[in-house]
């Protein structure tokens, strides 16, 4: 049941990819999209297995929205069919009727996991019960006060020195007067009266010392059984997890193996083989299925941090599974290409708005970097540079995500670049942005305080953090809504990676993304996001300056 074959009408008007599909960025194939419908049909009618995916508001307990993913496959028959999957556990079991298996189950009762993970569990919990015995808490409790103790009473006893120093010392002023004998009578009684004292605090000390061993002996046999225990459940742990990397093995499509640790070099990410891309494709080439092309989607309510709209298709993360992926269980296999690795010329529509001997204002089209990146693609750095090889400043004072198109500024030297950049610290410099939203905003203003960190599960995909985000807010108007679209002006306070991406899609913004958005939303023929407008401070004249260019949307 887990190899599923399309009906043949279904598919007889539907031409085959000629690459597998690259799983960090596509366009989800038509086979794909059929296979991802069955399966959503599949999970709106099931009664298979429970799971509160958020639909039902009286369903009390954990909301898990859940990626699934699925895998067209042909077999050896040259039968088209499909493969599904879902990430991590679903309904907190692995096996579940029509979807592959994980590559190692961790659940299964009879497996090494389990049996060593219960020996861990048992050593958890009498090192719990050692430290939460009343005998260990007395011994602690009695170390403790002890030290407390002897510090007080040795500090009190070096106050009395000091005091009665200071008394002898006011003696001694009297005895100035006083005759020979008599004065090395008294010298003598108060040096004899200095030497017990100092006897005193050295006994004192001694003693309190050997308190402070005697309690701590004590309190070492409960520390000594205590660090045993920890030691013990930190090599049990190391050889299960060094058994788990032997045991998590991977296959590619050359039918070769290779295991989690040597993929990661020993450091796999938390749920590393865990999610569905790797789960389909090592059960597709385990029974001799050839890839033919996959999508994943997402399914349920979005996480609280994450931006993740029900029903809509994603890549593959990124830290968990690229390195699996590309490394290995790729090879061998005809790949699309990745788009960002295609080396493309600058786009011909970059425009000088504005120029002077200090800066320069600068039309930046979509789909070109700001600055070099990690693709190897030229930027507006690049075109500044050949053009203004004697520009002596840092050249590019703010950026414009690569699939936004509008305006920046340049500084042709490093006093321009300076004045420039404190404005943009200040936050004294106006912008305003128009998107295009995928859907109907009903209120005509208002403002977004979300904070902002980078998803390091998945750069450069950010998450809203209360604990760890850096500030973000944006003020929002709406201009027009035609089409079941809203078109909308941002004018952002602050400038996060993302901000307004990130802003308009997840629920506790605008619940609606930028059209066009294939990091939040859904991809189009672009991002419809422009930078329409900037007022600034010109670096050297101080006067007011201005600059606008309409959006092309």
């Amino acid at each position: 049941m887990i190899f599923q074959k399309f009906d043949q009408i279904e598919v007889e008007n539907l031409t085959l990819p000629e690459k597998f599909t690259f799983p960090f960025y596509y366009t989800p194939h038509a086979l794909a999209k059929l296979a991802s419908e069955k399966l959503q049909k599949y999970l709106n009618q099931q009664n298979d297995f429970e799971h509160n995916f958020g639909f039902d508001k009286s369903h009390k307990g954990l909301i898990i929205g859940k990626m699934f993913g699925v895998l067209v496959v042909q077999n050896q028959l040259n039968q088209l069919g499909y493969l599904w999957a879902f990430s991590g556990k679903l309904g907190n079991e692995n096996h579940h009727k029509y979807f592959v298996p994980p590559i190692f189950d961790m659940l299964k009762t009879d497996g090494f996991f389990k049996k060593d993970e219960e020996v861990i569990n048992q050593i958890n919990a009498n090192l719990e019960e050692l430290e939460c015995s009343q005998k260990y808490k007395t011994e602690q409790q009695n170390f403790e006060n002890i030290k407390t103790e002897a510090t007080i009473d040795i500090e009190k006893h070096k106050k009395l020195i000091k005091t009665n120093k200071a008394l002898r010392e006011q003696d001694r002023l009297i005895m100035k007067d006083w005759s020979f004998d008599k004065r090395n009578v008294k010298e003598n009684a108060l040096g004899e009266a200095s030497k017990i004292e100092q006897i005193l605090l050295k006994k004192m000390t001694k003693y309190w010392r050997y308190k402070i061993e005697e309690a701590q002996q004590k309190l070492d046999v409960f520390l000594k059984e205590i660090n045993a225990l920890k030691n013990q459940r930190k090599e049990k742990s190391a050889i299960l997890q060094q058994k788990l990397f032997d045991a998590y093995q991977f296959l590619n499509y050359n039918g070769q193996y290779k295991s989690i640790g040597d993929i990661y070099n020993n450091n796999p990410p938390a749920g590393a083989g865990e999610c569905a891309a790797p789960k389909l494709l090592h059960y597709a080439y385990q029974n001799s299925l050839k890839p033919i092309c996959m999508a994943e989607f997402w399914w349920g309510q979005s996480p609280k941090s994450e931006v993740r709209i029900h029903q809509n298709y994603y890549p593959a993360c990124k830290s968990k599974c690229e390195p699996l992926l590309i490394s290995h269980m790729l090879v061998g296999l005809e790949v699309d290409e990745n788009p960002f690795n295609k080396a493309t010329e600058l786009p011909k529509n970059i425009k000088i708005i504005y120029e002077d001997d200090h800066m320069l204002v600068i039309y930046k089209p979509e789909e070109c970097l700001s600055v070099p990146g990690k693709i190897d693609a030229p930027s507006i750095y690049d075109f500044v540079k050949a053009k203004y090889p004697e520009a002596s400043g840092p050249l590019i004072v703010h950026r414009l995500d690569m699939s936004t198109s509008g305006i920046m500024l340049i500084a042709k030297t490093e006093e321009a670049y300076y004045q420039l950049q404190q404005q943009f610290i200040k936050r004294t410099v106006k912008k305003t942005y128009i998107a295009l939203l995928d859907g109907v905003i009903t209120e005509k203003t208002g403002v977004i305080d979300l904070p902002l960190r980078v998803d390091l599960d998945d750069r450069p995909r950010q998450l809203i953090c209360f604990e760890h985000g850096k500030p973000a807010l944006t003020h929002w108007e709406v201009l027009k809504v035609k089409n079941n679209q809203t078109k909308i002006a941002f004018y952002p306070h602050s400038g996060r990676t993302h901000q307004l991406r990130v802003h308009a899609a997840h629920h506790l913004g605008l619940n609606t993304p930028i059209v066009g958005d294939d990091l939040y939303g859904k991809k189009a023929n672009r991002l419809h996001l422009h930078a329409k407008s900037i007022t600034f401070e010109h670096p050297k004249s101080k006067q007011n300056m201005n600059f606008e260019i309409p959006e092309e949307f």
